[in-house]
């Protein structure tokens, strides 16, 4: 009898009555993925491996750009005309066109992990909430847990101090464990 009385629409996303009575979406499947989405949580680790994923897209990108980079560099300036009695700032011309392909190859491999990244936040732009508000709580552990900046001289730097190279719960465990150690040996006297 139950059967009879629901709509085909309904019927046709498989709910019973009693199911889509108590339902507040009008369209339950339609809307599930939304609602599934803003009710889960990243896990840590689901988070440190996301985090990890990023940095070696970043990494990857880095590579090709600086030889693009590269690449242009030597076709602008290996084409340029170039007059051995004129220096350029008092340089001999070869030397300021070889360090312009090498600037060339830092700005590079600078917008590498900038393309990367952009690439990476393009392919996971339904998840994007998630990871930013794991990303927020997860830098206020960093920041709450690093080593005053203020105890680092030039002969002994603070271990990485942004927490970048965290990929994993262990490293985690390891960063906490270094950042410890740094506190204790600038709080405490040298023998």
């Amino acid at each position: 009898m139950d059967k009879l009385l629901v709509h085909p629409f309904r019927q046709s996303l498989r709910c019973t009555s009693r199911q889509w009575r108590g339902s507040s979406n009008f369209y339950p499947r339609f809307n599930s993925t939304l609602s599934e989405t803003a009710q889960k949580r990243l896990t840590w680790p689901e988070y440190l491996a996301i985090r990890r994923g990023k940095r070696k897209w970043e990494i990857t990108f880095t590579i090709p750009s600086a030889f693009l980079g590269f690449c242009g560099g030597v076709a602008y300036f290996g084409s340029l005309e170039t007059d051995i009695t004129k220096p350029i700032m008092g340089f001999d011309p070869f030397i300021v066109y070889g360090a312009c392909t090498l600037a060339c190859l830092g700005l590079g491999s600078l917008f590498g992990p900038v393309i990367g990244s952009t690439l990476w936040r393009l392919t996971h732009r339904r998840t994007m909430n998630l990871i930013e508000a794991r990303e927020r709580e997860f830098f206020k552990h960093i920041a709450k847990n690093r080593v005053d900046p203020s105890a680092q001289s030039p002969t002994r730097t603070i271990p990485d101090y942004y927490g970048e190279k965290i990929g994993s719960l262990r490293q985690y465990r390891q960063w906490l464990r270094d950042q410890a150690k740094y506190r204790r040996r600038s709080e405490l006297p040298e023998e």
